[in-house]
């Protein structure tokens, strides 16, 4: 097989970050991840109380994963509404594109989250943010509109803020003042999904998948998402996604990942926590757990919809004919492949 060039593979964690007043971020846009055409990632860290100010994405939809620690967010609907939600580990929000929002970390330790947006042009250093739209406007402008004296406007930022500490935020005031009924209180909300609360999917041995979609997270439209787990020795199958783009964030474990280009074509990699893997669209793959121990690796696609062909079924679908001619088999072999889905298959013993 001839290897291609282009790596499916990079190290986000290793960058060096943006950081101020109590908050880091690592992005990485195909700028610097030039496999990952159709989607982008951010690695974000907030201490308690400091925020990621009110600001919006004008050309990406905005999909989360809260790793440790707990996060608020706010945001604002075109027609007027805003809504609060609070996160812990394992929960996922999504933010549609436009829609004005807010991150602050809640609690008594640093909060670290995912942001995985639906465009690999995205960047995270070129958002729209309120400080910087108030500055860079007439201060006449802004006292009328704000309501405040010349003086008052000329005491606010001057530049855009982008990380603001502040004191960590009321969690019991807030919850008693936006939840008053207990039949109020759910589970899932618009914006968040507990994927963590999730029944997963287990395959004995193998490992397990959460998975969240549009169908059960109805405002993600264009993005879903998963986590997979995946036992020492375990292979996430061969397969391929036919209507997005895969982006993959390592949370821990070690892992191999093989891309198939077609044309005899493949690209493999190998893969630590606090790395990123991209799959092209219709590209073929499998992710084995070459450590020993789990290996944990955060996936989002950039479809709404979950679709994925695995080699198991496939094969497994077709007249036993139709898979002897193709595959030039012996007497007998054919018993040996999957009669059905394998998904994970364990370690071979």
């Amino acid at each position: 097989m001839e290897n291609a060039t282009l790596s499916f593979k990079y190290e986000l964690e290793n960058k060096t970050p943006r950081t101020n007043d109590g908050g880091t971020t690592r992005g990485a846009s195909v700028t610097d991840f030039p496999a990952s055409v159709g989607i982008a990632g951010v690695s974000m860290r907030l201490l308690p109380g400091s925020m990621r100010e009110l600001h919006w994405h004008a050309n990406a939809a905005e999909w989360a994963y809260v790793i440790s620690g707990t996060v608020r967010t706010t945001i604002i609907h075109p027609d007027g509404h805003s809504y609060v939600d609070n996160f812990e580990p394992g929960d996922v929000w999504y933010f549609p594109k436009g829609y004005g929002h807010s991150i602050q970390a809640t609690g008594t330790e640093e909060c670290h989250f995912i942001l995985i947006f639906d465009n690999g042009n995205f960047s995270e250093d070129h958002t729209f943010s309120a400080t910087d739209f108030v500055a860079c406007m007439p201060p006449e402008v802004v006292a009328q509109n704000l309501g405040l004296s010349l003086d008052e406007v000329a005491a606010l930022p001057q530049k855009e803020v982008y990380f603001a500490a502040g004191p960590v935020p009321d969690e019991s005031s807030f919850l008693a003042s936006s939840r008053p009924d207990e039949k109020d209180i759910m589970l899932t909300s618009m914006h968040r999904y507990p994927l963590h609360a999730q029944q997963p999917r287990i395959i004995p041995g193998g490992g397990l998948q959460r998975l969240v979609s549009s169908k059960e997270f109805p405002i993600s439209t264009t993005m879903a998402g998963s986590i997979i787990e995946l036992q020492p020795g375990a292979l996430r199958e061969m397969h391929w996604h036919p209507n997005a783009d895969e982006w993959q964030y390592y949370i821990s474990g070690q892992a191999e990942m093989s891309v198939f280009l077609a044309e005899g074509t493949v690209v493999t990699e190998q893969f630590n926590a606090g790395d990123v893997g991209y799959v092209p669209m219709g590209a073929g793959h499998y992710i084995k757990n070459t450590g020993n121990t789990v290996c944990k690796v955060l996936i989002g696609f950039n479809s709404g919809t979950y679709q994925s062909i695995d080699l198991s079924s496939w094969i497994a679908g077709n007249p036993k004919d139709v898979v002897e001619t193709n595959f030039a088999l012996k007497e007998g072999e054919i018993e040996k492949l999957p009669n059905g889905q394998l998904f994970i298959q364990p370690k071979s013993i």
